[in-house]
């Protein structure tokens, strides 16, 4: 069968995964509907990155303010498989100059509708890791969250990514554990029982260890500096940030200047 000539191709990218995603259409922006979960826990991932980012990452010789209104400006952000836009507009509204990228062509016109409205500009391309490495772009931050899960070749696309970060910058992910609790909760309970994400969207042995993760970050030329568990609270139906790492973790990395 031929390839789809209208969405690019490279050695991470799942062509089901991509079509998957492909689909969902103006369903990114639903914060009630299949992918409200990312809206949830946006405000954690978001705050994760501005706490790290004002602590590393100063602004005229200063240490940025993280309680200001732009904490994040003027810092060169790309988001790696940003989907419709949840977290690129968000870490935009701060003060950053954001580069979304994806190789699904109809989230990047989602993305770019919505950043239209919303008044803001983004920088939205339908392309991939490996050829935005390839031509040389570099960031003062490089963000994959919930995106690691999805590619193939998993150890090469943290090299990747590592390649795009500037000497003294940051590198912020976001996956799975790969545990039995983790096939419960995310899997059988998150697609199967509770609704929370599409059937299908999880593939467990795709799941990554957070020290697996963190043993390609150093092959990759850079140092884990912190890792986050993200858990669900039954009783107040909210996320938080936590210790357990067992299912939803972040980690950041940084690249010695």
């Amino acid at each position: 069968m031929p390839q789809d000539k209208s969405r690019p191709h490279s050695a991470s990218v799942d062509p089901a995964d991509v079509a998957r995603f492909d689909r969902l259409g103006e369903l990114w922006w639903d914060a009630s509907g299949k992918m409200g979960i990312l809206h949830e826990i946006n405000p954690i991932r978001v705050d994760y990155i501005c706490d790290h980012a004002c602590r590393r990452l100063p602004l005229g010789g200063e240490r940025r303010d993280r309680h200001g209104a732009q904490p994040l400006e003027g810092l060169r952000i790309v988001d790696i498989g940003c989907g419709g836009g949840i977290l690129t507009e968000a870490l935009a509204e701060l003060g950053a100059q954001m580069t979304g990228i994806d190789p699904a062509p109809n989230n990047i016109a989602v993305a770019s509708r919505h950043a239209e409205r919303s008044g803001l500009s983004i920088d939205y391309r339908n392309t991939t890791a490996e050829a935005l490495a390839a031509d040389g772009a570099r960031f003062d931050i490089v963000v994959a969250m919930e995106v690691l899960e999805h590619v193939e070749g998993q150890k090469d696309f943290v090299a990747t990514l590592g390649r795009m970060v500037e000497p003294g910058g940051l590198l912020f992910l976001a996956t799975i554990d790969r545990t039995l609790k983790s096939y419960a909760l995310a899997i059988v309970g998150a697609e199967y029982v509770l609704g929370w994400v599409p059937r299908g969207t999880h593939d467990h042995d795709k799941f990554v260890r957070p020290d697996e993760l963190s043993a390609w970050l150093r092959r990759a030329g850079l140092r884990e500096i912190d890792r986050s568990g993200m858990s669900f609270q039954p009783l107040t139906r909210s996320w938080r940030r936590s210790r357990d790492t067992d299912v939803n973790y972040m980690m950041a990395a940084a690249k010695d200047a």
